[in-house]
């Protein structure tokens, strides 16, 4: 099938009306949360992954998909607004953004933020129509070996690469994995880790896990703390750019577009990082560096291209190869492993209309998130109004009842307490659960083909090292490694965690 008419297939599936719904209700909801700090796109996809059950695999997947690229959206409406970023790759919109907003050109900046990321977002998508059958056939030369290092170094580049250092997050990745094993083993059939309680010989439920680790933990580390301040919408003046403007922000969003798509790629880069880096990239080429700060519509049309192109490239692996470069892209894989599918190679082959559905619905939904955003700012930005304990009772109460509608079983909802307080012990202790559920997502496919790699090669670990393959993987993941101890990577993952 060529790339045409695979096009045509996904538009076919992607225009269904029940599609289009889930479509337009994803970017609805991505864009509300990317518009209300603290919420975040992990909190939203782990929370509606139970309701998913009774959907389509191509409504589902669209629908969660919706909700992670919305976000990315959202997140600059108040950044520039109000300068309260909604979504850490947003928060350095505030700095040129807000002080758009400031002059009285906050229309402006929000239509460049917009059409950028609408540019970038129809590129990355793109990217992914155009290196899916390639890419896939480079994958199906991958073997054990091959599998359980490109996992290798897409954990290590994660926890590496994520706030709270090295050692913690490697820490809490392998805790993920152990908490992965528990269940039957899948070489010997043998229960193992389960303590005598039946309702774990399968494994450990991944819905109940990722809406207890970020949704009731979100919600136990906000009990008691302090509610912001009412906001305000500004004045928000002409919404067309003007011709300067856009004679300035082109170029930024063409090179802030190539570098977030490279970065969606890579495992552990992310969003936050994609913008950060576009951000400083423009500040070093510009004519009038002394503009940055002030209002200059590069340091807005170029981060925000590069975090809505990373939000699209982010697929490419998870779709691909099966493996998830950030902590959303687990959830996704979670997702999609929930209705059967398992995403790699072959998913083109034996999946084509939930691929090519999924890719076409990403451009459509980019178009519904410019129709949403710029002539309904004024809601979103009412969005901040509502009170924050408000939110959290109606999200406690929809993660106990989605759940338990899951299996009936009480044991869910202790297992959601449970996760729910482990989640929040590790975001006091500095840790980030994400790395919990990449560990756990990963740690199982890495025992699989570690075990298999092993047995083929009669228990020679230089299997490893002789495929060269394998052998770019691990040598790509101690380069990561060294990478991240120097003053240079540190400083800069600091700067763009705060």
């Amino acid at each position: 099938m060529d790339l045409f008419a695979s096009l045509a297939l996904g538009l076919q599936v992607a225009v269904t009306p029940i599609n289009l719904m889930y479509c337009l209700l994803g970017v609805t909801l991505g864009t509300a949360i990317g518009v209300l700090p603290g919420v975040g796109p992990i909190i939203t996809i782990s929370l509606l992954l139970p309701l998913t059950f009774g959907l389509t695999p191509e409504a589902s997947i669209i629908m969660l998909a919706g909700i992670f690229y919305g976000a990315a959206y959202g997140g600059s409406t108040t950044s520039i607004l109000v300068n309260l970023p909604g979504e850490a790759s947003s928060a350095v919109t505030c700095i040129d953004g807000h002080q758009m907003a400031r002059q009285g050109r906050a229309g402006a900046a929000l239509a460049v933020a917009a059409l950028g990321s609408f540019f970038a977002g129809t590129i990355g998508t793109l990217l992914i129509a155009l290196a899916g059958p390639p890419l896939a056939l480079i994958a199906m030369r991958f073997g054990a070996a091959e599998y359980a290092a490109l996992v290798f170094v897409a954990l290590l580049s994660t926890a590496a690469m994520t706030r709270g250092g090295v050692v913690k997050g490697v820490g809490v990745a392998l805790l993920g994995m152990a908490f992965g094993s528990v269940g039957s083993d899948v070489s010997t059939g043998m229960f193992r880790f389960t303590f005598g309680i039946p309702e774990l010989r399968d494994g450990i439920d991944f819905a109940v896990l990722a809406v207890g680790l970020f949704a009731v933990a979100e919600i136990i580390g906000n009990i008691g703390a302090p509610q912001g301040d009412a906001v305000s919408s500004r004045n928000i003046g002409r919404l067309w750019p003007s011709r300067e403007d856009f004679r300035r922000s082109w170029p930024a969003a063409l090179r802030g577009t190539g570098m977030g798509a490279l970065l969606g790629v890579l495992p552990g880069a992310g969003l936050a990082m994609s913008s950060f880096t576009a951000y400083m990239v423009e500040r070093s080429v510009s004519k009038h560096p002394e503009q940055f700060g002030k209002g200059a519509v590069e340091g807005v049309a170029g981060p925000e291209s590069a975090n809505n192109a990373a939000s699209q490239t982010a697929f490419i692996p998870t779709l691909l190869l099966g493996i998830p470069g950030s902590p959303t892209m687990a959830l996704m894989l979670g997702a999609f492993m929930i209705h059967g599918v398992q995403p790699g190679p072959r998913m083109m082959g034996d999946h084509p209309q939930l691929f090519w559905g999924l890719i076409v619905s990403m451009w459509v939904g980019n178009l519904l998130l410019v129709i949403l955003n710029l002539p309904l700012i004024g809601l979103w930005v009412r969005l901040l109004r509502v009170p924050y304990h408000w939110l959290y009772v109606f999200v406690l109460a929809f993660a106990c009842v989605g759940v338990f509608t899951m299996g009936s079983s009480s044991f869910d909802i202790y297992s959601l307490v449970f996760f729910g307080a482990l989640g929040y012990l590790l975001k006091a202790a500095g840790c980030n659960p994400a790395l919990f559920i990449l560990g756990f997502i990963l740690g199982p496919m890495f025992e699989e083909n570690f075990r298999r790699a092993m047995t083929l090669s009669r228990g020679d670990p230089m299997v490893f090292l002789e495929r060269p393959i394998s052998l770019t993987f691990v040598l790509i993941g101690i380069a990561v490694l060294l990478a991240t101890t120097t003053s240079f990577v540190r400083r800069g993952r600091a700067e763009v965690t705060e």
